[in-house]
């Protein structure tokens, strides 16, 4: 089913044009990406397609069977009214009485509990209530009653969320869903339950994320909007920066060679008679399409920075016995570490653990409960956080640039005007008398960022610092931060950005207790995983031993599965004795090899690519050990 047609869509606002003369179609069963910078009209297409604004020229067709669901960074709410009245605010009897149920079960009301079990019995609702629960559960959202006006900031973005879901949820046959960065404020469990829930409900999909994890995930083509133009990609990011790469390859080579043909026909218009025949008018006409396409510029302009860190000396940070408590929870018991030059340290954990008060206690900004954080007099902090930047005058975004400094100095002795820093961020002279106000999200995060480094610090600590970012800006970023030799502290839900630039990480797993992994994120969720079924396997054997049976141990689709029934012994001959031994030694020496590998993946100067060989091997090393314990429990049972 064809869903929608835009043919020839321009937009602009004042003299920009956001873009122009763009066609696209979308048909059901599609799942795209669009990838643009900040500023350039990702979010303002997606409003053009919902209804939510109108283009300056063009046609857009929406099929009058469709549904257009937007989901977008900024969500509007009825303040006054509650979680549930937001999330369940259709005009239908079945979202009726499932906020009926809802509300009585959260009220723990029985009489209202039964009537509405008969109603939801009647409409045969328990199938969506199911789904409704699990989007609930999932995206951690409880407290129904309390009005959305008292929500943070992210609460407010799950709740609404959660309203999107549930609305296409209820009938999403022909629906359109279209999200602007559903994954900002969203801890890494829930990405992963949306990919899935996204994937399971065989939606149509128009996507805007900074998440290249969650981009491959759900969506199978990509659409960039640059220089006022639509690109098309088929396939994952990866195939998009190759494909993108020859795109402007080949426009470079075009317009070299209308180049030279400008030269040539520049000495003939010098030369040409003051007559104008039509001949010569033709190729005067012709001329100045040569020039406009020889003096176009490819601008892949990119954040490159050679900054003059300060130097860090060689007392960084120690944090001896720390404890912090917040009431009945715990931050952090008897904390040990000391920070070395270069540290790069990811940070994560569930929501409200606390991430963001270990940050705060780190610079002084909040007290410990007990021990010592000791700062070495050289250290100067880079903060990024959450909050984003604290505006007091709606000043142009040069005036608050100079705030700080004139200057930026540089790694060779150089400086750079603020007006030059600002270029290298994308911001362009015109760019840089707009008023803080009139910035978009991104464009406020990338300003955030730059007013960070023109501090010149050697301690970064960036608190979610990709939510908001665009895609190529995210790409420089994590270049820069690659070449960048002071310590980096991250706080992040984005896996692909956890897993390019971190060297270990800092588990918060609840309760006090802080983890120190030897490695990135995938590593890191690969070993989780790799316990839980050891763990699962072993219970199962304790359990099976509790209960005088034996354990049958089968593999099905490549996973151990275990089976409860008795089974018969075989005899055991010399053969199967002699595997068992061997299988004591390879799986001992495997697991030393692991250690080993897990070492060299905690090295800090280790190069990018070593550490990628590196994390394939601990990957292999996993899959053998599985196999090859699965092997010895079977014949421990026999011998």
């Amino acid at each position: 089913m064809h869903y929608v047609s835009a043919e020839g869509l321009t937009k602009s606002y004042g003299i920009n044009p956001l873009f122009r003369n763009i066609s696209f179609h979308i048909n059901e069963g599609d799942k795209i990406s669009l990838i643009a910078r900040n500023g350039v009209g990702k979010s303002t297409l997606l409003r053009i397609l919902s209804g939510n604004e109108t283009v300056d020229e063009g046609k857009l067709w929406v099929h009058k069977d469709v549904t257009v669901a937007l989901f977008e960074q900024d969500p509007q709410f009825e303040e006054d009214k509650t979680v549930l009245e937001n999330i369940f605010h259709l005009d239908n009897p079945v979202i009726a009485v499932i906020r009926e149920y809802e509300a009585a079960e959260e009220a723990e009301d029985g009489h209202a509990i039964a009537a509405a079990i008969g109603r939801m019995d009647e409409l045969d609702a328990w199938v969506f209530e199911a789904k409704v629960k699990e989007i609930l559960g999932k995206l951690n959202i409880h407290h129904l009653h309390q009005a959305v006006k008292d929500l943070s900031g992210g609460q407010r973005k799950r709740v609404a969320l959660a309203k999107t879901l549930v609305d296409i949820g209820f009938d999403h046959k022909h629906t359109l869903l279209m999200m602007d960065e559903p994954t900002n404020h969203l801890d890494v469990e829930m990405i992963e339950w949306l990919e899935h829930y996204l994937n399971q409900e065989n939606v149509t999909l128009l996507l805007v994320t900074h998440d290249r994890y969650f981009l491959d995930a759900v969506s199978d083509e990509i659409w960039e909007l640059e220089r006022e133009n639509m690109y098309v990609y088929r396939g994952d990011y990866e195939n998009y920066v190759d494909k993108k790469a020859a795109r402007i390859e080949s426009e470079m080579a075009s317009i070299d060679k209308a180049k030279n043909q400008y030269r040539k026909e520049l000495e003939w218009m010098r030369k040409q008679p003051k007559a104008r025949t039509t001949k010569s008018k033709s190729r005067q006409d012709n001329f100045y399409e040569v020039e406009a396409r020889a003096k176009q510029k490819i601008e892949d302009a990119q954040l490159q920075l050679q900054m003059k860190m300060n130097r860090l000396g060689g007392k960084v940070i120690e944090m001896k016995k720390v404890y912090k408590s917040y009431g009945d929870m715990a931050i952090l018991k008897g904390f040990d570490y000391t920070f070395s030059k270069g540290e790069r340290v990811g940070v994560i954990g569930k929501n409200g653990v606390g991430k963001s008060t270990f940050l705060n206690m780190l610079q002084k900004l909040e007290p410990a409960d007990s021990g010592k954080i000791n700062v070495g007099d050289t250290v100067i902090f880079g903060n990024f956080s959450q909050q984003g930047m604290v505006i007091k005058d709606d000043l142009r975004v040069i005036e608050y640039v100079k705030t700080f400094a004139e200057n930026f100095p540089l790694a060779n002795g150089g400086s750079l005007s603020a007006s030059q820093f600002l270029e290298l961020f994308l911001f362009t002279p015109d760019k840089q008398y707009t008023y803080l106000s009139s910035l978009s999200g991104g464009e406020k995060k990338r300003l955030q960022l730059l007013t960070v480094l023109f501090r010149n610090p050697n301690f970064l600590i960036l608190d979610e610092p990709t939510n908001d970012l665009d895609l190529p800006t995210l790409a420089v970023l994590e270049n820069f931060l690659s070449e960048y030799r002071g310590c980096v502290l991250i706080v992040s839900h984005d896996r692909y950005f956890m897993d390019r630039l971190v060297d270990h990480l800092f588990v918060f797993e609840g309760d006090g207790e802080v983890r120190d992994f030897p490695g990135n994120y995938t590593q890191y969720r690969i070993w989780l995983k790799e316990n839980e079924k050891k763990e699962n396997k072993w219970q199962q054997l304790e359990s099976s031993k509790s209960k005088g049976e034996s354990l049958s141990v089968v593999r099905l689709g490549g996973l151990p599965v275990a089976s409860q029934e008795p089974i018969v012994k075989k005899k055991v001959g010399y053969k199967e004795k002699r595997e068992f031994e061997l299988l004591e030694k390879e799986i001992a020496a495997l697991e030393a090899e692991k250690q080993q590998v897990e070492e060299q993946l905690s090295n800090p100067d280790a190069p990018f690519d070593q550490l990628n060989i590196l994390s394939r091997r601990t990957m292999e090393i996993a899959a053998s050990l599985e196999q090859k314990e699965t092997r010895w429990l079977e014949l421990s049972e026999m011998i």
